[in-house]
């Protein structure tokens, strides 16, 4: 039976929390936030004039902006094999319709089966749904990654392509940014966001009805623009036990590299797309685990705007920023943490370390570290820089490990944005939550 949870969620400023009432209908959450005031809360940080970034604003209730039908995006859709031969499987499923037509999306699907290392015992594979970016397709090899490491994994293309990477006549919407943004005035069903999020929830409905997939242990992980759906689906999809957005956030109309395109909207328009598809509206909404992962310098999600987002995880939120990580779809499929944290969401694997929130004693920086395996190295990231935040210059200095804690020199008076790391026996680094100095 699919539940649904409908709630309201009215948080005041001395931050208490009443529950007016919930129900359960379908197995997809919907959790409803309504906002009576402000927030007007930072957290200080001892003796060092810093301030962890918090959105000004909480998420707005999904039940009232969401557009989806949840309760048949549950269900799973019609499909086709397109070609069972080779380490992954292409195959086709039904889309929601577009302009009134019909779609079909094109997939490709990888497992232990598919790579020819048996069959599913037990309460079969856990199960993980790929979320490409912009430029992207769906993309076999990373499937395939995942079928390795012993997942059952899908791969849609967002974009209305067919295997060739071209568009075809069953496709929903493309993925350029004027389609993204400059749709606003169509029906929602007819844009962008309102295809890929429900083609995404059709996939993982997909991906469960699969006898060889355990559907109670599955995950989704997006790159770039897919880590933005990854945000969204995590607040609407309830039936992911995990989720990891790579690079991707929201509040992308006041830092992204969008804002030229939100300068092309009226104000109507661009209160419409914020309220409808920015993944601030959806992430707080989620209670299961996220990992956030980006770069200090990316140019598409800069990291003012990803510290809001992660802040509106009420649960459990983990971060591995890293200095000048490049931005790609194989670069963001390739930090280990993603798998990791996954296995230890999924399969019983031992956790990713947990990194407090630093503070700054005297002329030194620390933070707490839960660690499951031996901790290994430490280090201190800041920059001193102004201006455009993903045009900075960061230093890095090493720190060390004592104990629980990782403890590193205490950032310049003038540092803008800080951080620290700790990184494990299994060099899965892990960051505390980003710290901004007054002048950032």
């Amino acid at each position: 039976m699919i539940g649904t949870v409908i709630g309201t969620i009215r948080r005041c400023c001395d931050g208490r929390n009443d529950i007016d009432g919930w129900k359960r209908e379908t197995d997809v959450v919907v959790r409803s936030l309504r906002v009576t005031c402000l927030l007007g809360v930072s957290v200080l940080l001892a003796g060092s004039g810093c301030t962890m970034l918090r959105p000004e604003r909480q998420a707005q209730s999904p039940s009232t902006i969401q557009p989806w039908d949840l309760a048949a995006l549950s269900r799973p859709p019609q499909y086709q094999w397109a070609d069972r031969q080779g380490l992954a499987w292409s195959l086709f499923y039904e889309g929601p319709a577009y302009k009134g037509k019909p779609t079909r999306v094109f997939a490709y699907y990888a497992s232990p089966v598919t790579l020819g290392r048996g069959t599913a015992t037990g309460r079969g594979f856990p199960g993980v749904v790929l979320v490409h970016g912009g430029g992207g397709t769906a993309f076999q090899e990373w499937a395939q990654l995942w079928a390795k490491r012993g997942y059952a994994a899908i791969a849609m293309d967002l974009a209305g392509c067919g295997p060739d990477k071209k568009r075809w006549a069953d496709g929903g919407p493309d993925q350029s940014d004027d389609t993204k943004f400059g749709a606003t005035d169509q029906p929602p069903q007819d844009q962008w966001t309102y295809h890929a999020v429900a083609d995404v929830i059709l996939a993982h409905s997909l991906l469960r009805s699969l006898k060889e997939v355990d559907a109670r242990r599955t995950a989704v992980t997006g790159i770039s623009w897919g880590g933005y759906l990854t945000c969204i689906v995590a607040g609407v999809d309830n039936r992911f036990k995990a989720a990891v957005p790579v690079y991707g956030c929201g509040f992308l109309h006041e830092n992204s590299v969008w804002l030229p395109q939100f300068a092309k909207m009226t104000p109507e328009q661009r209160d419409k797309w914020v309220r409808l598809w920015d993944p601030s509206r959806y992430i707080g909404a989620t209670k299961m685990p996220v990992l956030f992962i980006n770069g200090t310098n990316d140019f598409a999600y800069p990291l003012d705007s990803y510290a809001k987002t992660y802040g509106l995880v009420k649960g459990r939120r983990q971060v591995r920023i890293t200095v000048n990580m490049p931005h790609g779809h194989p670069q963001g499929w390739a930090p280990a943490e993603i798998g990791l944290f996954l296995d230890s969401c999924l399969r019983g694997g031992k956790p990713l370390p947990i990194v407090s929130q630093p503070r700054v004693v005297n002329d030194q920086t620390l933070a707490r570290v839960r660690p499951r395996t031996n901790l290994v190295e430490a280090a201190l990231h800041y920059t001193t820089e102004t201006g455009p935040i993903n045009k900075r210059q960061w230093q890095t200095v090493p720190g060390r490990v004592d104990g629980s804690h990782i403890i590193a020199q205490a950032p310049p008076q003038e540092a803008t944005i800080w951080f620290l790391t700790a990184t494990d026996e299994r060099w899965a680094v892990v960051s505390s939550e980003l710290v901004f100095g007054p002048e950032r």
